[in-house]
């Protein structure tokens, strides 16, 4: 058998742990992707403050689906934290956060949607995360109505002591990730915010890039 080089050696190295995906999410839109169960997704801030209002269903089943208010309740917080479960409108376990650079998410506001900017903002046609799901979610034909309330990935919404929150700059520099084991087959959907009206992205909008592999 001929020798391999060192040099071809990395590259049959570098095949076989290559991403099964490896997605660049532009500034303002949204794309839909698949996780099986096992899998890593990993979630990563290109350039720093962008959030991604991320959504995912059973893969054979679209009713059921991630549920931020089953996640809250099931890991009793109002936060998501390193070693958390992630879980559907079943409260059955869908991912499994596995690293995080951050630390710093939202799991309790709606995505931003046409009324969003029209009620409080008093303008029309700006691009929103609603839409930009409802987008990118088309060829699975899952209607506008069944998008459910997202994980806010990076999404800086802190409490305070009476129950009060405020949507502040995201924390999250370039090169930040969230990464979840998929405990289950999924398909799933992030936007890449387009609020540049309160400090919520840093009034800057920027890539998210998505990786899906079978390791870190």
């Amino acid at each position: 058998m001929a020798d391999v080089s060192a040099q071809q050696a990395g590259a049959v190295g570098a095949q076989a742990t290559a991403p099964e995906l490896d997605l660049v999410v532009p500034a303002s839109h949204g794309r839909a992707f698949e996780v099986r169960a096992g899998q890593l997704l990993t979630i990563e801030d290109v350039e720093g403050q962008q959030i991604g209002d991320f959504v995912a269903f059973n893969a054979v089943d679209f009713t059921e689906f991630l549920s931020t208010g089953h996640t809250r309740s099931w890991n009793t917080s109002v936060y998501l934290k390193l070693g958390h479960t992630i879980r559907t409108n079943r409260r059955n376990p869908m991912f499994e956060v596995v690293a995080d650079t951050v630390g710093v998410h939202d799991i309790l506001c709606p995505p931003c949607d046409p009324q969003r900017y029209l009620l409080h903002y008093n303008v029309t046609g700006h691009r929103n995360c609603l839409d930009n799901l409802t987008e990118a979610l088309a060829p699975y034909r899952i209607a506008s109505w069944r998008i459910p309330n997202p994980i806010n990935v990076f999404m800086n919404v802190p409490v305070d002591a009476e129950g009060r929150f405020q949507v502040v700059s995201a924390v999250s520099k370039a090169g930040d990730r969230l990464v979840l084991r998929a405990l289950m087959d999924v398909v799933a959907a992030i936007s890449a915010c387009p609020q540049d009206i309160n400090p919520a992205n840093g009034h800057r909008i920027t890539d998210l890039r998505i990786v899906v592999s079978n390791s870190i």
